[in-house]
């Protein structure tokens, strides 16, 4: 594992006064560049070759519009870990804004023992995001005592409905997911997808088996500043997934007509943004609060952007909060900034972009990049 001890010594030898942003070609790249941007930064994106145009040619920095200064152009993403790369990435004076990109693109352990170059984040904990790692996001939840769905460890136990979360057997990082109510039902359509190979029978093992939250979906998208000890709620969006976007847009009877003949996917192919009522405002800071609180005791700490996921749900006419997924750095929704939430902080809105620029920014002026960067 890099220490801190080394990250701190990469970061002394850096000219504060030339400091660039980098990030990966991809997922929140746009919205770190131009945040990094506002706040006097040069920025950086490392593409994959092919998927580069939208960072070398649409947004590219020229004739005072764009804002992605420079491209390292890689023949794939895990080539971001060579050592040339990272030893211009130090050169420039990077510190590279990890997202859901990098980690999946990317190997683990390469990340964490061999990516010598300044992360701003939390460099250990986005593995927890995982299912299958010890102390998870499920053990940080529960150690901050946060609601969430009822989890099902043996599939035969299975007594109402649930949703089932396995990896696809093509793309590791996706999720097929589906819903049943019985062990028989589970049965059924597990078997389905084993039978076209969609999962395999080594994933389904270490699925996740959790109770199906009926409530409207909501991701929870906070900053948490380790410079000031301030919790700030960025915004709040929801997800649009395909092809269950299409499917829900229709009819209750072509919707049946329609499932006879393919099955829904919830592979995430966007996110729109949505408001919460403000008498919901104190509840949602309080979970948050217990998070940030239960990663400094049983974690490293989180730093900066996270997420909670789940539904508002109603009983027994009143509301609650119940969270079934983390995101553990930043999230993929540029959306976040035309919510009021950090406007309401503030007096104008805030993306994430310009939130991680502001707060690199405050770390250089008070000499402590070392507290954000890891």
């Amino acid at each position: 594992m890099i220490s801190q001890k080394q990250i701190s010594k990469i970061l002394e030898g850096y000219d504060k006064n030339d400091i660039t942003i980098g990030v990966l070609g991809g997922h929140s790249g746009l919205d770190v560049c131009r945040g990094a941007h506002s706040h006097g930064f040069k920025t950086l994106a490392v593409c994959q070759k092919g998927r580069e145009k939208t960072y070398t040619k649409y947004y590219k920095r020229r004739e005072g519009i764009g804002f992605v200064d420079d491209v390292i152009v890689v023949n794939k993403f895990a080539d971001i870990t060579k050592k040339n790369v990272q030893e211009e990435l130090r050169k420039r004076n990077t510190i590279f804004v990890h997202n859901r990109y990098f980690w999946v693109y990317c190997n683990f352990k390469d990340i964490e023992n061999k990516f010598l170059v300044p992360i701003y984040g939390s460099r250990d904990m986005v593995k927890l995001e995982e299912r299958d790692v010890p102390k998870n996001q499920y053990f940080l939840l529960e150690k901050a005592g946060i609601r969430t769905p009822k989890l099902f460890n043996d599939p035969k136990k299975i007594d109402r409905l649930v949703i089932v979360k396995v990896a696809e057997a093509k793309r590791g990082y996706e999720r097929a997911f589906f819903l049943c109510s019985s062990f028989k039902d589970y049965k059924e359509k597990s078997n389905e997808l084993l039978s076209k190979k969609i999962i395999n029978a080594k994933d389904l093992k270490k699925a996740v088996i959790e109770e199906y939250a009926i409530g409207a979906h909501v991701n929870f998208n906070f900053f948490y500043s380790p410079l000031d000890d301030q919790l700030e709620l960025m915004g709040t969006d929801a997800r649009r997934q395909t092809n269950l976007d299409g499917v829900l847009r229709l009819p209750a009877t072509e919707q049946l007509e329609v499932l006879k003949h393919m099955k829904p996917k919830y592979i995430e192919t966007g996110h729109f943004t949505v408001t919460i009522k403000e008498s919901l405002l104190e509840k949602v800071f309080e979970l948050g609060e217990r998070f940030v609180e239960a990663t400094k005791k049983h974690a490293t700490g989180i730093i900066g952007p996270f997420a909670l996921q789940g539904a508002v749900v109603a009983e027994e006419g009143k509301e609650d909060i119940v969270i079934f997924d983390v995101s553990m750095r930043i999230p993929g929704s540029p959306g976040t900034l035309f919510t009021p939430y950090s406007g309401y902080l503030y007096g104008y809105s805030l993306s994430y972009g310009e939130r991680i620029g502001l707060e690199v920014k405050k770390a250089i002026e008070m000499g402590k990049l070392d507290i954000i960067c890891t």
